[in-house]
């Protein structure tokens, strides 16, 4: 049962104590992924270097040697952070076949701490999207899809309708790494949050996503998306395992000139106990249109748990929250319009025969390279642009953001410690439903509650809290002050032990080889 274990306390103890060896647990979490194939959770396996990576960590254990509490901890990246060696694509025909020739920091930083590699995980394309479902490789599904619990709530029209279609999504545009982490076929992954791309997808497969504060973690080799917004997030199934990935993270990079000058103290998260000194604050403006009523009971019962508890539970307002998604797409596109000019066909990546001229060229290569989703904000982004709009939208979003940060900290100057707020709006939804909405409208509904974090900078975790009628994830989210990982990862410890999320029961899957889930039922790495 080693892969469904905690990193901190139970597998690095297990690795130190040789009851199981750095190769073993890369070799079982090889075979899952291989058996978990249909998840389409991975773009790219690397066996080869994972399984060297695990011999060296073994010899490392043998000489009594290990470089840290993540030595021979399997793990993945999402595609969208460099890895020198192994391809990286961005789910998008732009960037096949490219191989960078350099480590993004955050890899290079797991590395150097040990970690095994397996591979690279699906995406929407340049991580565009909220389900992962517009990636060229193919949609990503969600392991609670193939759940005891879900099939047992779940009554299909026929047994081809269950199999074919009646999959949900995992969310986006991280979903390849929280279905990594949720089938236990690695223990840790990363992926990028913008405006909810590790959140999201974390409360639709029922782990825990952390959105560190701006400035934090490098997002050297991170290729851009929104470079005011980007972070790199963390996907975990404990919050104590979060902390552990937070503490080889973070700090200062040279090569990053938007993190923090600090040196960066790693922290273990004490138990905490009493909770009567907190000031939980709950926004209003979170019970946004569309909030299942679920998802809103369940955010109440929330709140009476902290409030029985002890902790001082008081209703908060935000009152630029109902502007932040327009202004997120304004702000958003803008960027993206900017990023995407690298991808000309000149330097690397796809490049299109057409060679009339080089303005056909590059034309022809974008188009070619780049899907609907893309070429549609980028279209947005040069509209917002042009010098006839630049102030009535660009400049003005930017002062709404302003707004929308300074709501932050007057709401925490007031005394209050900790926002909590529900993650998404619903459940997971299925995968023909949700293609029915195009991706931006989807891309609107999912990251209302999640993208004013971003834009603000601050840090912000989805715990998992319970589960839904339908037997699928629902997460809440709490939202701290800057740089207060430590406060805000204690508090969604603390809640984390006291909601006791159900571990996913995936014994029921049929039509594919299960057998390898039998062994791999742990929480999480440490």
């Amino acid at each position: 049962a080693a892969l469904k274990r905690r990193v901190r306390f139970q597998v690095s103890a297990a690795l130190k104590e040789g009851h199981v060896t750095p190769t073993e647990l890369c070799q079982r979490c090889l075979s899952l992924i291989k058996s978990t194939k249909f998840l389409n959770a991975y773009i790219t396996v690397a066996e080869e270097t994972a399984l060297k990576q695990a011999e060296e960590s073994e010899k490392r254990y043998r000489k009594g040697q290990p470089l840290g509490v993540l030595d021979g901890i399997p793990i993945a990246v999402k595609d969208n952070f460099n890895t020198a060696g192994i391809e990286t694509t961005c789910a998008s025909n732009m960037l096949k076949g490219y191989i960078s020739p350099y480590n993004a920091t955050v890899v290079q930083k797991l590395l150097d701490q040990g970690a095994v590699l397996l591979g690279k995980t699906n995406l929407d394309e340049f991580a565009m999207g909220s389900g992962s479902t517009d990636g060229v490789f193919g949609p990503v599904r969600n392991p609670w899809s193939y759940s005891r619990q879900y099939k047992e709530k779940s009554v299909p029209k026929s047994h081809s309708e269950d199999e074919e279609s009646n999959w949900v999504i995992t969310g986006g545009s991280s979903g390849g790494s929280a279905a990594a982490v949720s089938s236990f076929t690695c223990f840790a992954a990363l992926g990028s949050d913008t405006g909810g791309s590790t959140r999201n997808p974390a409360a639709h497969c029922g782990v825990v996503g952390l959105k560190p504060t701006y400035g934090l973690i490098s997002r050297h080799g991170l290729i851009p998306l929104v470079n005011s917004m980007d972070v790199p997030g963390i996907l975990t199934r404990c919050v104590d395992d979060a902390a552990v990935v937070l503490g080889s993270l973070a700090g200062h990079d040279p090569k990053d000139s938007t993190t923090i000058q600090d040196n960066f103290t790693p922290f273990e998260l004490p138990n905490l106990t009493d909770v009567s000194k907190l000031s939980i604050g709950i926004p209003k403006e979170y019970h946004a249109p569309g909030l299942s009523s679920e998802i809103l009971a369940l955010w109440s019962k929330a709140a009476e748990l902290f409030k029985n508890a002890g902790a001082k539970v008081i209703e908060v307002s935000l009152p630029h929250t109902c502007y932040s998604i327009v202004c997120y797409h304004v702000l958003c596109t803008a960027e993206v319009a900017s990023n995407m000019a690298r991808f000309d066909g000149l330097e690397y990546g796809h490049r299109s025969d057409m060679n009339k001229s080089t303005e056909s060229m590059y034309a022809a290569t974008r188009r070619e390279g780049f899907n609907d989703v893309v070429r549609g904000r980028i279209l947005s982004g040069n509209y917002f642009l042009l010098k006839q709009n630049y102030e009535n939208y660009f400049i003005k979003a930017q002062k709404v953001r302003r707004l929308i940060a300074n709501d932050f900290v007057k709401v925490f100057r007031s005394g209050v410690d900790i926002l909590l707020t529900p993650t998404t709006l619903c459940d997971a939804v299925p995968y023909m439903e949700f293609i029915k909405e195009d991706n931006r409208t989807r891309s609107t509904q999912d990251d209302i509650l999640t993208q004013a974090a971003n834009m603000a900078g601050l840090p912000a975790i989805n715990v998992p809290t319970a589960l839904s009628e339908r037997g699928l994830p629902i997460g809440l989210q709490f939202i701290g002050r800057s740089f207060q990982e430590k406060q805000l990862l204690t508090v969604a410890k603390w809640f984390e032990k006291q909601v006791k999320f159900p571990m996913i029961q995936l014994e029921e899957v049929k039509r594919h080889d299960h057998n390898a889930f039998q062994h791999q039922k742990s929480a999480s790495f440490s």
